[in-house]
């Protein structure tokens, strides 16, 4: 995990995000478009688009909320939005879904092909 030029928001790695969202201690937010969440999207990831993000939708308690997008820019522009809306310190998957997939962790995506849903992640 590394610090972004913004101290309040840290950067994390694909495996990193992993591991918090295997043992549970995260909520992954997905900032992406519908048509790019329904395409492909990370296991247990939220669809909240950065379009129509609305802090107060967001919960506030529990878990710690880790920002992605489809290369991280748009996850980094969305914990600018939340932490202007009162949100403390935010991390975001650096390099977002993109990266994700660099590092072969699983996806669910819809087969081009067929229009089947494939779930790399399923055991």
């Amino acid at each position: 995990m590394t610090q972004h030029h913004d101290a309040a928001v840290i950067n994390a790695t694909p495996e990193q995000v992993y591991a918090w969202l295997e043992a549970g201690q995260i909520l992954l937010v997905d900032v992406r478009e519908v048509n790019e969440y329904a395409v492909e999207r990370i296991h247990g990831a939220l669809l909240y688009p950065l379009s129509t993000l609305d802090p107060k939708a967001l919960p506030a308690e529990g878990r710690r909320l880790v920002l992605q997008c489809g290369s991280g820019k748009r996850s980094l522009t969305a914990a600018h939005r939340l932490q202007a809306a009162g949100f403390g310190q935010l991390t975001h998957l650096e390099g977002g879904i993109q990266a994700w997939k660099a590092a072969g962790l699983p996806t669910i995506r819809v087969d081009p092909q067929t229009g089947r849903v494939v779930d790399d992640g399923r055991r």
